[in-house]
């Protein structure tokens, strides 16, 4: 599990992809932090670290991960949003993140408001029941809380400190970004589901 909270952004270093998958080398400061087999969320998506080494570390990306994912329009050196796994005792300073990336959005505008930049992402249509304003958001692995709600799109305002510490301050109209809703939500829909359109006794 995550928070959202990006640790350090990492550069991609080395990248392979075949018929069957890829794989990926990520150079970070966090590196002496991490062990293989450990969680390391990666714009978002949750992988497996296979090799770590002083100053980077590897992880393998199913077909499937590549499908669902845009982590397979990555170019060399391109930064990624880096959060290690939530400790027992560690705080929830952003909402609970699961790296199940539910879909691709996409940027459709920016533009400055005061010290803040909004940032206008169209979502895939299934998730935007998902979503509402004021609630949170995961956009390339950062939680962020939705400020703005239409038809077909979310809107969010990126402080100076998320445009520094994550690749969202390098997002353009056009960009991909990995989208998770929250995992309430679902939750929610999942359960109440079979009880939707009965009548109270």
């Amino acid at each position: 599990m995550f928070t959202g909270l990006i640790q350090d952004l990492g550069k991609v270093v080395g990248m392979s992809i075949s018929g069957k998958g890829a794989s990926m080398s990520i150079g970070t400061s966090l590196a002496s932090q991490i062990s293989e087999g450990d969680s390391v969320a990666v714009n978002g998506v949750c992988l497996t670290a296979t090799r770590v080494g002083p100053e980077s570390f590897d992880v393998d990306l199913m077909k499937q991960t590549l499908a669902l994912t845009a982590l397979n329009d990555m170019v060399p050196f391109g930064r990624l949003n880096l959060e290690l796994a939530l400790k027992a005792e560690d705080r929830l300073g952003g909402h609970i993140v699961q790296g199940h990336v539910d879909g691709v959005g996409t940027v459709l505008s920016t533009h400055d408001e005061g010290i803040a930049r909004r940032l206008r992402v169209e979502l895939p249509r299934e998730l935007l029941r998902y979503v509402v304003p004021q609630g949170s958001i995961t956009l390339n692995g950062v939680s962020l809380t939705v400020a703005d709600l239409g038809d077909s799109w979310a809107e969010v305002s990126l402080i100076p400190e998320t445009l520094e510490r994550t690749n969202l301050g390098e997002a353009e109209p056009g960009s991909k970004l990995n989208v998770e809703c929250d995992i309430v939500a679902k939750y929610v829909e999942r359960l109440v589901a079979p009880f939707a359109g009965k009548e109270q006794a």
